[in-house]
Formats: C-alpha cells, structure tokens, sequence
C-alpha cells in the first residue's frame, strides 16, 4: 500500500498526544458514546447495531472483529485530544515546520541542455511553517491526495531543489510515483 500524506498528517498530529488513547473495546466504545453522545449514533459511525454497542459498553463483547477494531481506532483517533492536537498544527503552522521523508519520482522543468529525466530520490527535508499551514488548511478544507501532493511538491522544490530559493531559479519540480511518504513536527 502506498503511504498518502493524508494519514502521514493525521500520524504526525498523533505522535503530539500526551496520553494513550484507550485500549479496551469497552473502554473504546465508552468513549465513543461520550464523544457521540449516544450509542445510535456510535453504532451509525462504526457500521454496527445499537445493540452490539451497548453489549461492548456493558463488557459482555470484549473482542471485535478486525474490521471494527480499525474502525473503532480510527474514530477515537479522529476525536482524542483535539486541543493537544490543534497545539501541534498551530505550533508547526507558525513557527517550527514539517520534516518530510519521501521516496518518490521527480522530474524538473528546467533550462534547455539539462537533464530532467524523472529519477526516483529519497529526500529528507524541513519544510518551513507556510507549507505547514497550506498542507494542513488543504486537509482542514477536504483536498484530495494529489492537491496535497502539489503542496508537498512545491516545499520540496523550494527547500530541496532551489536551496530556499537561493539557486536554480524557475526549477519547476514534478512530484510523482510516491513510494513513501513520513511527515513529522
């Protein structure tokens, strides 16, 4: 499976996290119930019947299936520690920037007698706090993969390629066939 900078965003707000999340199903679904402040609507968000949410809630069912471990994982993920969580983004927005870990094929538009074969590179860069704020506000307003894509892609060509726009000007970078993908604050 191809990383997407989508869930790499989502794994570096969750490294901010001060406390684990819960661990238990019951736990887990207790929590969802609080969050969604019902079982029905638990039980519409994971895909389940009321029933079986509230059989977790009381701790009669204590091992869900793997789809609905992921499932349950995922929304808790989505809704635990949203201050913590918004601390991170704006601190990364603002001042400290993205580290970016990439496996991926790039190809430059550049002057005539260069060479701008597409080759695949591994990359490790710091991305300054206004691509921070771009890719985080792109996933905030629903932008797809490649939107976000394009964001990294110009970060990396002003950082990387053009040495913050110190050197190779009007290098226009092509971010494609990504392999891997890591963000880190």
């Amino acid at each position: 499976m191809v990383e997407s900078i989508w869930d790499s965003l989502d794994r570096a707000l969750e490294s901010a996290f001060t406390r684990r999340p819960p661990q238990s199903a019951q736990a887990q679904m207790k929590y969802l119930v609080k969050q969604l402040k019902g079982t029905r609507a638990v039980a519409q968000a994971l895909g389940i019947s009321q029933r079986t949410v509230e059989r977790y809630v009381k701790g009669q069912l204590k091992r869900p299936r793997q789809d609905l471990r992921g499932r349950m994982e995922r929304e808790i993920k989505k809704r635990w520690q949203p201050q913590v969580r918004a601390k991170a983004k704006q601190k990364a927005a603002s001042t400290d920037g993205l580290i970016v870990s990439t496996r991926a094929r790039f190809g430059f538009t550049a002057a005539p007698g260069t060479t701008d074969d597409a080759r695949i590179r591994d990359i490790t860069q710091a991305l300054p706090p206004q691509f921070a704020d771009r890719l985080f506000t792109a996933k905030e307003q629903g932008a797809t993969e490649r939107q976000l894509q394009q964001i990294a892609a110009e970060g990396l060509a002003q950082m990387y390629f053009r040495a913050n726009n110190t050197r190779a000007h009007g290098l226009g970078v092509e971010f494609t066939d990504v392999e891997h993908i890591d963000i880190e604050l």
